[in-house]
């Protein structure tokens, strides 16, 4: 069934009819009269007097006609080109949340699931339910119901590819031992700081998180955020690091997790927490695909409560560029002095767009106490 268009359409459509009409200007507009009989009686005595005027000034103006005629054609070519690209953008966007290749995902979700049978059928006689300290008030995904491992390996990618990402984090923890990973999932940040020499432990209230990164070689603990860092001697950390643990959280419990972190680092300590960007449009359509997500946390909010929680030196760092294939392209215009305008307006709306709509997927706050 086909759709109507929308009003918004409609009167681009209609814009675009009238522009088509009026681009090519021309110096040979019909003679106007004024109202009445003597007024159109007064015209028609002057109009041999205005065929001779507009001959001899032709030469003058219609140079500058032609210009303005190849202008606007220019102006409209580039606005059709640029409307063009902006759909097929929008049309690949709407096919796939992601670029990830299909087969490559599914290859990647079977290997893991093919492990995790195996350590279950093999763990099971000694598995045991967890202490009730251990139940979740600040988790980022319940005990039960949907399976968040498999969920995480198909949103957020391998965990090579996570580890890529979040090695670029290296350099601010290298000093900052011991470190605590808050929500570590998989372990790939703890995998980093072992092999960079770093003493680093990691809680997750997830317990098949929890098996994965001790069958890894990782000291990592199912546990409540607010619980275990409650649990800690103040000063005790030099580093706290949560990768999209905090946009999970309700407001209570997101600034009782920054108050503790700060309280349980030692001066100097490091904290980072990284983040979905909602300044990006296209990061925020995808925040709603995690149903265990709060709320979408704004730079400006996240280090203000960082502030107010007691750390200082708060920067943020914006993080994971869409791919340049997928950002909107700026658009060519012919070599002229009388373009030049036109070019800056275009390549300014162009990286505008680029800037709110393929903006950094990520963002990090980086802190110290």
């Amino acid at each position: 069934m086909a759709l109507a268009p929308s009003r918004a359409d409609g009167s681009l459509s209609v814009a675009r009819d009238q522009a088509d009409r009026f681009w090519a200007v021309t110096a040979d507009r019909p003679y106007l009269y004024k109202p009445g009989a003597w007024g159109r009686i007064r015209g028609l005595l002057l109009v041999p007097l205005k065929g001779v005027l507009r001959r001899l000034m032709r030469w003058y103006v219609e140079p500058a006609f032609a210009q303005q005629r190849d202008f606007n054609a220019s102006v409209l070519k580039a606005l059709d080109e640029l409307s063009e690209r902006v759909d097929a953008v929008a049309t690949e966007v709407g096919g796939a949340s992601r670029r990830i290749d299909p087969v490559e995902r599914n290859l990647v979700g079977m290997d893991e699931r093919l492990v995790r049978v195996e350590r279950r059928t093999r763990q099971a006689p000694a598995a045991a339910p967890a202490a009730q300290g251990d139940q979740a008030q600040a988790s980022p995904v319940e005990s039960d119901g949907a399976d968040y491992f498999a969920f995480e390996s198909s949103m957020r990618g391998s965990t090579e590819l996570v580890r890529e990402r979040q090695s670029v984090y290296l350099g601010d923890f290298r000093t900052a031992a011991p470190v605590l990973d808050i929500g570590c999932g998989r372990g790939e940040f703890l995998t980093l700081l072992r092999e960079t020499g770093v003493e680093a432990r990691g809680i997750d209230a997830d317990p098949e998180m929890v098996t994965h990164c001790r069958e890894e070689g990782l000291e990592v603990k199912q546990a409540d955020a607010i619980a275990y860092l409650g649990s800690l001697e103040d000063d005790s950390l030099g580093g706290i690091f949560c990768a999209h643990v905090l946009e999970h959280l309700s407001p209570r419990a997101l600034f009782r997790l920054l108050e503790l972190a700060a309280a349980k680092l030692r001066p100097e300590g490091v904290f980072a927490a990284e983040t979905p960007n909602p300044l990006s449009l296209i990061a925020l359509a995808n925040f709603s695909a995690d149903l265990s997500h709060d709320r979408p946390l704004h730079p400006a909010t996240l280090s203000f409560l960082a502030r107010q929680a007691g750390f200082r030196n708060v920067e943020l760092r914006f993080l994971s560029e869409p791919a340049e294939d997928e950002r909107l392209k700026l658009v060519p215009l012919p070599e002229g002095r009388d373009l030049a305008p036109a070019k800056d307006a275009l390549d300014a709306n162009v990286n505008r767009l680029n800037d709110v709509v393929f903006g950094p997927q990520d963002y990090a706050v980086l802190a110290t106490t």
